[in-house]
């Protein structure tokens, strides 16, 4: 009897073991559902769909289940807006435009886009938005009279209203964000993060009615240097990534690690792949060692918190969400596809 109850112990021993062997991705297959002449650098997951905005005017969603795409256009008066930053709550659809005017519409009661915030200035220009619950959500521009360029709402999206610079940090001149990827910005419970292009993080903890700075070394190399992209994994685990895209091989100041919640950071990888990124996401249900990060230099991945990468795949893409543990949507120059990871 005890020779049994010792071979249970081993074998349920064994099995833990066996359990905790990490996952490694070693390739991804990528599979072109929506092609045209559009640059795509906003997508969002929503209830079964992937919600996307673009230039020239052009929004859509494609049905997860089976890969229908649906497409539409939206103007203003004679502008044909470009989209790089959408973001959802239960009920509604948001899309932002970048540049003079900026544009945010909601969805309408009657089937229609509604234009919810317009602001005009030769300055204006905005990065990235997202929600924290179905009330309240945010959207990030670059500097204006001083200070980032921040809007709040708390009303589902029906209003918007504009921080003062009184209520932010002081502001670096020519600080803003890198539209590059709608991933500026990360969101863990009431706490938010926002990276900038002097490689700076503005951080609150109860949804942007107070703020503080954080530094990262993800700076210093250049006017287009500094990070394009960063994503939580919990409120502690971060990442942020970049470079230049104008010079995508170097590799030096673009990728670094928090574990105190964005209070201090360290660089990774440093001088190795990855080179230039503009988009990172952490994998699903990866215990926030596993980050996929994409570009047009293509897709790279990590299993040990960003200290070593694999390039999976030189296939180019400015952003990417995941649905699952192995399965994303990527979207970039003419295309949206899905990737799966293996």
């Amino acid at each position: 009897m005890k020779n049994i109850i010792l071979l249970v112990c081993c074998f349920a021993l064994f099995s833990c073991e066996k359990k905790k062997e990490k996952r490694s991705f070693t390739n991804v297959t990528v599979e072109t559902i929506f092609s045209d002449s559009l640059s795509i650098r906003a997508i969002e997951v929503m209830d079964g769909s992937l919600a996307f905005a673009a230039n020239r005017g052009v929004f859509g969603t494609v049905d997860l289940s089976n890969n229908v795409v649906r497409t539409s256009v939206q103007m203003n008066d004679s502008i044909l807006p470009e989209f790089r930053s959408v973001a959802h709550t239960d009920t509604d659809f948001f899309m932002l435009s970048v540049a003079n005017p900026a544009l945010l519409y909601k969805t309408g009661s009657h089937g229609q886009m509604e234009l919810v915030y317009k602001e005009e200035d030769e300055a204006v220009f905005y990065d990235a938005m997202k929600f924290w619950n179905n009330k309240e959500g945010i959207a990030i521009g670059d500097s204006m009279n001083g200070c980032l360029s921040i809007i709040i709402t708390r009303d589902g999206g029906e209003t918007w209203n504009k921080l003062s610079c009184s209520q932010l940090p002081k502001g670096i001149e020519g600080e803003g964000a890198f539209a590059a990827s709608n991933t500026n910005i990360a969101i863990v419970g009431n706490k938010i993060w926002i990276a900038t292009t002097k490689g700076r993080i503005y951080f609150s903890g109860d949804k942007g009615n107070q703020w503080k700075l954080f530094e990262t070394p993800v700076t210093g190399l250049g006017d287009a240097h500094g990070i394009y992209s960063l994503d939580f994994y919990d409120e502690n685990i971060g990442f942020a990534i970049g470079g230049d895209y104008t010079k995508p091989q170097e590799n030096k100041k673009n990728k670094a690690f928090t574990t105190d919640g964005g209070k201090t950071w360290n660089l990774v990888a440093e001088g190795m792949e990855p080179d230039y990124k503009s988009c990172v996401q952490f994998v699903p249900n990866g215990g926030g060692y596993e980050l996929v990060a994409v570009g047009f230099t293509g897709i790279s991945y990590t299993k040990d918190m960003g200290e070593t990468w694999t390039e999976l795949s030189d296939e180019p893409f400015y952003t990417i969400r995941f649905i699952n543990d192995s399965i994303a949507y990527a979207a970039g120059k003419d295309r949206i596809s899905k990737l799966i990871f293996k």
